[in-house]
């Protein structure tokens, strides 16, 4: 995640996982990296954040597989740009996970441009029944306020239990927050499956090869995701792991009003319904329609605006948006399956109803002249469709999509940044004999020896060719 100050800094807060010297082992330490301009504040603007300063490690993790220990994760990072009386203020926020899936939301300011970090403080946790917290986000309103947005949901979560949107408040500079309070109640969309592994051996990657290990946990009776041989769903499908996220953001030359802006994707109501497989994204067997809603949030009363669709679509899923402000104008971005020739609430995102896979995913986008209260210029952002599903990581078994989207602006300049699957060479995997599901529409490109001594299959032995080209692009968005 990246913040800019007003004089010429800018910091890049990052999460480091697994350990380096090559175990099972999680850390999870999250960091920042500073960086100013080298002729000073004053210098040439064009020379911003180009002189390195150095890294400092905000929160440390532990070592211990299958996020036993301390295991943080999903960073935030902010910086005031008010002018006011904390102006240069660097904040940082992200979930801390303690092992069984209970976690909490933590806080650390740096006074002093980053060089160094407050400890952390916990401003939001789980408890007995509502214990999963995730996804923070951070605000900093025109006087200097600090906000931290973030997801609550109940575990676990296959069943249909309260989920949330919360927020807390800073006055004081990120020092002390309010009580979590409730923004807006919603109710989840999170695909999951039943695991049915197939019992086929698979060799030790190479090191080239991509490790599917974030947020990896022991067995359960359930499965955010589904893909070949060790990661094989009863259902059959191919899909990858997606979460509600939801995105708030502040306006910070808005001297006039308190606002916080805030985007999330979450079930359209009214749209849940039974799948006929172990596929589902609302409770066992029930599917639904996931769309991308707004609300504005008035922190000087506590009071928002009602949630609404951005784009409400008959078709199509909507999920990980983002959202800027400048100048009173609003620019969101988000991913969007509404040319998924496939598309069923009772199917993941690029599935067909045989379980091949489909090119399904665009980035669409839109902007708000008026804060937020009307929505126009919704147009698709990329000029290619591509296909999420593609089995590139652990070993070339499952698919992997990431968290997050992300859009910055100025004024009615935007300009957003996604991961797309174009560049990706579909291939065949041999080591499916006889083939699966999917019949080869979600294999990559892949080069691989059968040794018959021990009999296995050797790793991948052409990983540049293309096969996990999934890469990054960026477009000026409306």
């Amino acid at each position: 995640m990246i913040a800019w100050d007003n004089h010429g800094r800018v910091f890049m807060g990052s999460e480091s996982s697994g350990d380096p010297a090559g175990t099972k082992k999680t850390f999870g330490d999250e960091w920042v990296a500073r960086f100013d301009n080298p002729d000073g504040e004053n210098g040439n603007p064009i020379n911003d954040g180009k002189r390195f300063l150095g890294s400092e490690i905000v929160a440390r993790g532990s070592s211990a597989p299958n996020l036993l220990g301390i295991f943080n994760d999903k960073t935030a990072i902010e910086a005031d740009r008010t002018g006011g009386t904390f102006d240069g203020n660097v904040y940082f926020s992200y979930s801390r996970f303690t092992g069984a899936g209970v976690n909490a939301i933590y806080f650390a300011r740096s006074t002093d441009h980053g060089a160094t970090w407050s400890h952390p403080i916990r401003i939001g946790a789980g408890g007995p029944t509502v214990n999963f917290v995730q996804f923070p986000d951070i605000a900093v309103t025109g006087n200097g306020n600090v906000y931290v947005t973030f997801l609550r949901s109940d575990f676990p979560f296959t069943q249909v239990k309260q989920a949330a949107v919360m927020y807390v408040k800073s006055t004081d500079g990120g020092q002390t927050f309010s009580a979590p309070q409730v923004l807006t109640n919603l109710v989840l969309y999170r695909p999951f499956d039943q695991p049915e592994a197939e019992p086929i051996p698979i060799p030790p990657s190479s090191v080239d090869d991509p490790k599917f290990g974030e947020e990896s946990a022991a067995p359960t009776s359930f499965v955010r995701d589904c893909g070949d041989f060790s990661n094989h769903c009863a259902s059959g499908y191919t899909f990858f792991r997606r979460d509600p996220s939801p995105r708030s953001t502040a306006d910070q030359f808005d001297k006039q009003h308190e606002w916080v802006y805030v985007i999330f994707d979450a079930t359209k109501p009214g749209t849940q319904i039974s799948t006929g497989t172990t596929f589902s994204s609302v409770a066992p067997g029930i599917g639904s329609q996931s769309g991308v809603y707004f609300t504005r949030l008035n922190g000087a009363t506590g009071t928002h605006t009602p949630p609404v669709l951005i784009d409400n679509q008959n078709v199509g899923h909507q999920f990980f948006p983002d959202i800027s402000a400048d100048g009173g104008v609003l620019h969101t971005i988000w991913w969007d399956s509404r040319a998924d020739s496939c598309y069923s609430p009772t199917r993941p995102v690029g599935n067909c109803a045989n379980r091949s896979t489909v090119p399904s995913l665009d980035v669409w986008a839109s902007v708000s002249n008026d804060f937020g209260n009307t929505w126009t210029g919704t147009t698709r952002v990329t000029d290619v469709t591509s296909n999420p599903n593609y089995e590139q990581f652990d070993n070339r078994t499952i698919p992997f999509a990431g968290d997050y989207l992300w859009v910055t602006s100025l004024g009615n300049f935007s300009f957003g940044t996604w991961t797309d699957w174009r560049n990706t060479v579909q291939g065949v995997d041999p080591r499916e004999q006889p083939e699966d599901e999917d019949n080869t529409t979600a294999d990559v490109k892949q080069c691989r020896t059968f040794n018959a001594a021990i009999g296995a299959w050797s790793g991948d032995q052409c990983p540049h060719d293309g096969g996990i080209d999934q890469n990054i692009f960026g477009d000026k968005t409306p």
